[in-house]
């Protein structure tokens, strides 16, 4: 008699949101396998319509409570250009720098709290905490210092509201900007001994040929400007034109949205980003890549997290460049903030979240308010490439015991560091 394993996970844990995992193996062979979101809709793309634009910037930011920096650009990137507003290259600068602590403190709470307790095969970092609370108050230093760099750019991180069309509602203090640069270089250790910790880790061993869609941008590494790259092309695509590449589709079993381009499904995110714009990251960075045997291209979506450690780096070294700019050439009040009025007109703003490229399309009308709004979230982008994902990991594992299996399936969604509640943004009413 044939043997059948069932694999049903409500909810996988350790992750942001609700997603389940069903997988089916009979006599040692993967039948059936798939990731679920399970969120409510929440509706943002409706009830944006009819709010004024400096309202619509606002409430933006509220779609995550981790990417708000990143959901507060692509909203007011997109607002801008319908409004015509061009901002200063001080506020550009200054964007680019709030985007940095967003992404230093978003990574190591995906690699401290929710990755590495599998890799020290323990149900959650409270383990840690009494087994070795240095790691875990290195962990916390490095996400505080994120939230402050955050903060002192945009007046707070989690939805920053001094972020406003044409620039900020504020004239940045150059010795709040001297001490975090302080802070700054200084975490740089901090980092070079996470670089340490997940250089002893063992990843699975798993490979798939993948599409890797990112920012790409001439000058940088690519998270607050670029246009559109995909590694099966040669050529990138204005962010303007992502509806002609990127298809958005339903599926029956989730209420987010899936993405594909060239392939049936591409990856977003740290590992794509790294993939693509290897050559742009800082020299601190690369070393880290090296040290964590991290080469391009790299198809193993496992390594997510080494990328992230990566970019990690990255960060903080361009943040301390930035800093010293801005501190040698002074802030200058006149460019802190254009003025804007009110006028009919659309666009759109791409930005790499975290998790993945992000796009916000919004219409307004002669009163600057929201005709039509709709985002594309990076990880409904990831949902069918964790699923080929799944699909090709699972037969190399099917021998395992049906608890091994598990772990290992989940492991693999927390790879992606989904932000499941962000990408629910469809419901079939029937």
């Amino acid at each position: 008699m044939a043997e059948t394993k069932t694999i049903d996970v409500h909810h996988v844990t350790r992750v942001e949101g609700h997603g389940d995992v069903f997988a089916e193996i009979r006599d040692g062979a993967l039948r059936d396998v798939r990731f679920s979101v399970v969120e409510a809709p929440r509706f943002f793309e409706a009830f944006l319509r009819g709010q004024h634009h400096q309202e619509v910037t606002h409430i933006a930011s509220r779609i995550c409570g981790i990417c708000t920096v990143s959901h507060k650009c692509a909203a007011l990137k997109a607002t801008e250009t319908a409004l015509g507003v061009d901002v200063s290259e001080q506020t550009r600068i200054l964007r680019r720098l709030a985007y940095h602590g967003e992404v230093l403190s978003s990574h190591i709470l995906h690699i401290y709290f929710l990755a590495v307790p599998d890799f020290f095969d323990v149900p959650s970092v409270l383990s840690l905490v009494r087994s070795d609370p240095e790691m875990i108050r290195r962990a916390m230093g490095l996400k505080k210092l994120g939230y402050d760099l955050s903060a002192v750019v945009a007046g707070r991180h989690t939805h920053p509201v001094a972020m406003v069309v044409g620039g900020f509602t504020f004239v940045h203090n150059t010795e709040r900007l001297a001490e975090i640069k302080e802070r700054v270089a200084a975490a740089l250790t901090e980092m070079r001994e996470t670089i340490r910790t997940l250089k002893e880790i063992d990843l699975p061993d798993f490979e798939r040929e993948t599409e890797y869609v990112s920012l790409q941008h001439p000058e940088r590494y690519a998270f607050y400007e670029g246009e559109i790259r995909s590694s099966d092309m040669a050529e990138t695509v204005p962010a303007d034109r992502y509806r002609e590449v990127l298809e958005e589709y339903v599926v029956p079993h989730s209420t987010a949205k899936y993405a594909r381009w060239n392939r049936p499904e591409y990856m977003t995110g740290a590992l794509a980003r790294v993939n693509n714009n290897f050559a742009q990251l800082s020299d601190g960075a690369r070393t880290a890549a090296a040290d964590l045997g991290l080469r391009v291209p790299c198809f193993n979506p496992f390594m997510n997290t080494a990328a992230q450690a990566v970019e990690c780096v990255h960060c903080l070294e361009d943040s301390l460049d930035i800093l010293a700019t801005l501190l040698e050439t002074g802030i200058d009040p006149e460019a802190e903030c254009r003025p804007v009025t009110d006028r009919a007109g659309s666009g759109i703003g791409a930005v790499e979240a975290p998790r993945g490229i992000l796009f916000h399309e919004y219409e307004y009308d002669e009163n600057g308010k929201c005709r039509y709004a709709n985002h594309l979230i990076p990880t409904a982008q990831n949902l069918a490439n964790l699923e080929a994902d799944m699909r090709a990991y699972g037969p190399t594992i099917a021998g395992e015991s049906k608890e091994t299996i598990t772990r290992r399936l989940e492991m693999l969604v927390r790879a992606y560091d989904p932000c499941i509640s962000c990408s629910t943004h469809v419901i079939d009413l029937r």
